[in-house]
């Protein structure tokens, strides 16, 4: 007995054991009536857990008479890491109603289910039973809490929580920093990192990675080159994590030099980082390379995942290429991931934007699930190709199946009227967005309606839409705008919102040339020189002679 008691012991030591060797180990200790034991109840059941045989786990649990605090956390766990949050939530309501107490592990693990199921109301109640129980400032409980607050978009919450904490850990200063930085206040989050090295915490790497990922524009660059400066001086960018996140970083602020230069250097790459890399190239327009760096990635025998199959579509259809995509189709089919709503999706816009309606049309129909984003995909595809009647067929039956339009579904349908010159359909669909469907109209929806009204003559009406919008006005609208103006040959009109561009957005050297072009078709060629020469001279190019202004503008 002995011996099997000490063999008992070292097994279930063990982090892992495989399915059947945690059945053999349930068997044992049946045999040696042992199961009743808490200890050896709790440890079967995370083996179980870990098998992602919850069933089995929740019979040994129903069948263990004294039931620990730490039997019913590694239940509660169990059903939290398979993502069945709601069963977890269940569990612990009935824990309450025992005698046992839950301990910060179970709460943490309680907090973790009701930010993962987006339960804020549980969230709120958990967190008055924490206060109750006396585990209000447990660094544990904190720093779940402001895990779960950040993930939910309180950021105030979290900070309220964690200020709260007379001495955070590491953990809870991670915590804090991240839900900082995932939510764009990368400003807040390096105050804090300040203030947690003046304290003596030395920061590790997943601090650097909550850093990071606040930095989302180009503008942040400097500030994402001097995070990695300290990288370099503390040696985490060793870290493959951290890493991965420069690469991102770099990506996102569309400086791919660096971004390409901290990929080569890394010894390990996963998925992350090669999803990183590739999906970068393709948002700065640059796919050859995206599609250089698919294949490489292939080639190397690693599996992409959805994400990344859609990055790469989305680049070849920007280059309107569709042999690379027919190839990617091919990867799809022989890895089983047509079943993917994002990949399938991503499939149709790339060939009706490649100019294949019908490929396009057949993915769509043995889609085995469709959503908002794939009805999207075939409306924007449709319009692109001047089948308006057809991309209006698809917004009835989005209505039809009870699915909700959303914004990318009307700048859709608005681009489709644009290619087919519907003004009055457009201006239906417009009303119907703000009116019927309650969604706000943003930047691209305007500089449609504006190209929609521009290009039917509309120019006052256009223009007169734009003096109702709040300001500032985006750019883009006032050069949709000037682009209306340069088809209709409205020079006047067009010297006006050229001034509102040339106020708003110095350097914008291309709506000069736009305004050049109208000048030059109503023959004002000494305004095209005045023009021609202000945007050369910028480039450090000077011109003097009318003749030669004349020859650059044909040139153009």
């Amino acid at each position: 007995m002995f011996f099997q008691h000490h063999f008992l012991h070292s097994e279930l030591s063990k982090i892992f054991q495989s399915l059947s060797r945690t059945k053999q180990l349930h068997a044992l200790i049946i045999r040696t009536h042992l199961s009743c034991d808490p200890f050896y109840a709790t440890r079967i059941v995370r083996f179980y857990a870990i098998n992602n045989d919850i069933h089995s786990a929740h019979n040994l649990f129903n069948k263990t008479p004294q039931q620990s605090v730490f039997l019913w956390n590694s239940i509660i766990r169990a059903y939290a890491q398979a993502q069945n949050f709601c069963e977890a939530q269940s569990l612990f309501k009935m824990m309450l109603r025992t005698e046992t107490r839950p301990d910060c592990f179970t709460y943490a693990c309680i907090i973790r289910a009701c930010s993962e199921n987006f339960n804020l109301g549980a969230l709120r109640l958990v967190h008055g039973g924490v206060i109750v129980s006396g585990l209000g400032l447990d660094s544990i409980c904190g720093s779940a809490f402001v895990t779960a607050y950040s993930k939910l978009g309180l950021v105030d919450e979290a900070s309220v929580v964690f200020h709260g904490i007379p001495e955070p850990d590491l953990v809870m200063w991670n915590s804090m920093i991240s839900g900082y930085g995932c939510h764009g206040f990368w400003d807040k989050g390096l105050q804090l990192f300040s203030r947690m090295r003046n304290e003596g915490t030395q920061p590790d790497g997943y601090t650097i990675v909550g850093l990071l990922s606040g930095l989302a524009y180009s503008s942040l660059l400097s500030i994402g080159q001097g995070i990695h400066g300290f990288c370099l001086k503390s040696g985490f960018d060793f870290n493959a994590h951290v890493g991965s996140v420069l690469v991102s970083m770099y990506s996102r602020c569309k400086c791919m030099n660096s971004a390409y230069r901290v990929f080569s250097n890394l010894s390990q790459l996963d998925l992350v980082t090669w999803s990183a890399l590739i999906t970068g190239y393709s948002q700065s327009g640059d796919y050859e390379k995206a599609l250089f760096f698919f294949k490489k990635h292939n080639m190397q025998g690693k599996m992409a995942d959805p994400i990344l199959i859609a990055s790469v579509l989305a680049a070849v259809a920007q280059f309107a290429n569709v042999g690379p995509g027919c190839e990617i189709h091919s990867y799809v089919l022989r890895h089983g991931f047509e079943s993917d709503v994002m990949v399938s999706s991503s499939l149709i816009d790339m060939y009706l934007k490649c100019g294949f309606v019908g490929l396009g049309i057949r993915v769509f129909e043995i889609m085995p699930e469709r959503n908002i984003v794939s009805y999207n995909s075939v409306i924007s595809g449709l319009g692109l190709n001047g089948l308006a009647s057809q991309a209006f067929e698809m917004f009835e039956e989005i209505l039809e199946k009870g699915l909700l339009p959303d914004e990318s579904t009307f700048s859709a349908l608005l681009c489709a009227c644009c290619h087919g010159g519907l003004v009055k359909d457009g201006q239906e669909i417009f009303r119907r967005m703000k009116d019927e469907f309650c969604i706000q109209a943003r930047t691209e929806h305007y500089v449609y309606m504006v190209k929609l009204l521009g290009m039917d003559g509309e120019l006052e009406k256009a223009y007169n839409l734009i003096l109702s919008l709040p300001e500032p006005v985006d750019c883009g609208i006032w050069g949709a705008l000037l682009s209306c103006c340069d088809a209709c040959g409205n020079s006047e009109l067009a010297e006006i919102v050229s001034q509102q561009l040339f106020d708003d957005t110095p350097g914008k050297s291309a709506y000069r040339i736009m305004l050049s072009k109208i000048y030059a078709g109503n023959g004002r060629w000494d305004d095209v020189q005045k023009l021609r020469v202000s945007v050369l001279n910028s480039l450090g190019i000077v011109f003097w002679q009318t003749s030669v202004v004349k020859t650059a503008f044909v040139l153009h």
